[in-house]
């Protein structure tokens, strides 16, 4: 009995500590920042939300940057779906040569930091001329090794009589690909969308480097420079910097919240041995 309540102690204890931060950044955007900085702030909702907001419009173009994210993000997530449940299928079921060689590479790409393709992939972008663009934020990102590896180790797990017995009946290639495999893998699925969505939702220091002007920015960049120089603390809006962050964090929540339930099963999916 005393064991069941440490473990619930803790559960509760783990719970509060993890939903405080996002309760305080919500309650945050409807006070003022005297109130934010008092000690003790103040943790109930305030009566400010109305008038942050309008700071908040007036500091920055936040129809249009919410535009930018949500059309970055969608677009991304289309075509990292086409993309990595493609080869995540022909790696998974398809037999030709050099395929264990092809599926090294894109194991080992996985522990190259990001971070070292900036500048080559920026005086890329200078060269062609497309910095500036939703399609140089996009590009780099669709060159993501940890899609492709959750799709072949879900496709892995789907059985291959079922596709042999398709060609027999004559499907091609691409019917039973999107008309017997891809309606069964949709924990997978789902887990891919989820994770490609808030990958790119939350990007920030790619878009940082390539992005050059406001009608251009994502929320993490357009945050990071909502009130100047974001290393100090002088003249800080906070209660509008908590509330563009809350709203900026609103829907990402709600996705996970909706899909949790196919996000873990589609992580665990590849998991699973036959």
């Amino acid at each position: 009995m005393l064991k069941k309540i440490g473990v619930y102690a803790f559960l509760i204890l783990a719970a509060f500590l993890s939903l405080f931060p996002f309760y305080f950044m919500f309650v945050s955007g409807t006070n003022t920042n005297a109130e934010i900085l008092a000690a003790p702030p103040k943790l109930l909702p305030g009566s400010m939300l109305s008038h942050n907001f309008s700071i908040l419009v007036e500091k920055m173009d936040i129809f249009r940057v919410a535009f930018n994210t949500l059309f970055i993000s969608v677009v991304f997530t289309v075509l990292a779906l086409m993309l990595y449940s493609a080869a995540g299928y022909v790696l998974a079921k398809f037999d030709f040569k050099g395929k264990g060689l092809i599926f090294s590479f894109i194991m080992v790409s996985m522990m190259i930091p990001p971070q070292v393709m900036y500048v080559p992939l920026f005086q890329l972008f200078v060269a062609t001329g497309m910095t500036n663009t939703y399609t140089a934020v996009i590009l780099p990102a669709l060159a993501n090794a940890f899609g492709i590896f959750l799709m072949r180790q879900n496709m892995m797990n789907f059985p291959t009589a079922l596709v042999e017995a398709a060609r027999i009946d004559g499907y091609s290639e691409f019917g039973i690909f999107c008309r017997i495999v891809l309606p069964n893998v949709k924990p997978a699925l789902s887990a891919l969308v989820i994770y490609m969505f808030t990958s790119m939702w939350n990007n920030f220091m790619w878009p940082l480097i390539v992005l050059e002007t406001k009608d251009m920015y994502n929320f993490p960049v357009a945050l990071a420079v909502l009130d100047g120089n974001p290393t100090t603390r002088t003249n800080k809006d906070f209660a509008v910097i908590l509330l563009a962050t809350a709203i900026a964090t609103l829907p990402i929540l709600i996705i996970f919240m909706v899909f949790q339930k196919q996000f873990v099963a589609g992580v665990m999916g590849g998991a699973v041995k036959e």
